[in-house]
């Protein structure tokens, strides 16, 4: 009596690991499995997963963690040091600084999530029309990438702000026109790499566009050197945003913006220290764990690494 042996092992884990998967479907989960398996091997990499997670789910159930509203202003308290009343100590109006760094959650997660739902796609856009084109299109396009490139990100920033007026929605609109040269630079050379390819000369000779090509080929495979670099450049959004705030350029006031905040105790650093270091620690927290998830990211997506 014969036995199969191109049945895979027994268990779902068996079958998502497989050598000879029998569906799409099943290579698809296949590959995610081996990537989260190389990525939780990476301690440093889970603990920024872990810090994202929580910045997550903070924002989402900030008014039933926060232990007082972010706006409310008790003078009798003001500059308090942290205690039992109020864990992280209180600011000049009396406002509890834990709520306030909760809420402001929210408005750096709305910017992290605003930046990488734009600034990313501009790039991957340009990047691909410039590496797939080539000649005047490429040279024209990667000039106007080269003179975003000669600026620093917080000094155009500043400028765009300036011109459009401080608030966080232009602050928002600054970062991301800021930010997108670096991912045409990465989209570009990843699409010099592919489009002399065979898949894409059979793909031309069975009468693909050139819109085809770029959508249906050439993008999904630049998506994940952009992935990973857009969760390492989140740390320097959050930066940016924070500096425009510091600024006084971006969120206005009373908005619980944490480089706001950090302006508001820079006056009282020497004696209550808590009211710039609590906002600052935050900013440092938060932005260790997006460069942190990164790294585990590129060690995952990356084909060119070891």
């Amino acid at each position: 009596m014969s036995v199969r042996t191109d049945l895979p092992s027994p268990g779902w884990r068996g079958w998502l690991t497989t050598d000879t998967p029998r569906s799409r479907t099943q290579a698809r989960l296949g590959r995610a499995w081996a990537g989260w398996t190389t990525f939780r091997r990476n301690r440093l990499a889970v603990a920024g997963l872990l810090i994202v997670a929580a910045l997550v789910a903070v924002a989402a159930f900030a008014p039933l963690l926060a232990p007082y509203h972010p706006y409310a202003q008790d003078l009798g308290s003001r500059l308090e040091a942290p205690g039992a009343a109020h864990w992280l100590g209180t600011d000049a109006f009396g406002r509890d600084i834990l709520s306030r760094l909760i809420f402001g959650t929210r408005l750096t997660l709305m910017i992290v999530v605003l930046v990488a739902a734009t600034a990313p796609l501009a790039g991957l856009v340009i990047g691909t029309v410039a590496g797939y084109f080539g000649g005047w299109v490429d040279t024209v396009l990667m000039r106007l990438t080269d003179i975003a490139l000669a600026f620093p990100k917080l000094i155009l920033a500043l400028a765009f702000v300036a011109a459009l007026g401080p608030g966080i929605e232009n602050a928002v609109i600054a970062i991301a026109v800021t930010s997108w040269p670096p991912y045409a630079r990465i989209a570009r050379a990843e699409t010099l790499t592919v489009r002399r390819a065979d898949f894409i000369s059979a793909a031309r000779l069975q009468g693909a566009s050139s819109l085809r090509i770029i959508l249906g080929h050439i993008m999904p495979l630049c998506v994940a050197s952009l992935i990973v670099r857009t969760t390492l450049d989140m740390a320097g959004v959050i930066l940016t945003a924070a500096g425009l705030g510091f600024l006084g350029l971006g969120a206005q006031p009373p908005l619980p913006e944490w480089g706001a905040m950090i302006a508001s105790g820079r006056q009282y650093v020497l004696e209550q220290w808590w009211v710039a270091a609590m906002p600052g620690l935050a900013i440092f927290i938060v932005s260790l764990g997006f460069n942190l998830l990164g790294d585990g990211l590129r060690d995952v997506l990356d084909p060119k690494g070891d």
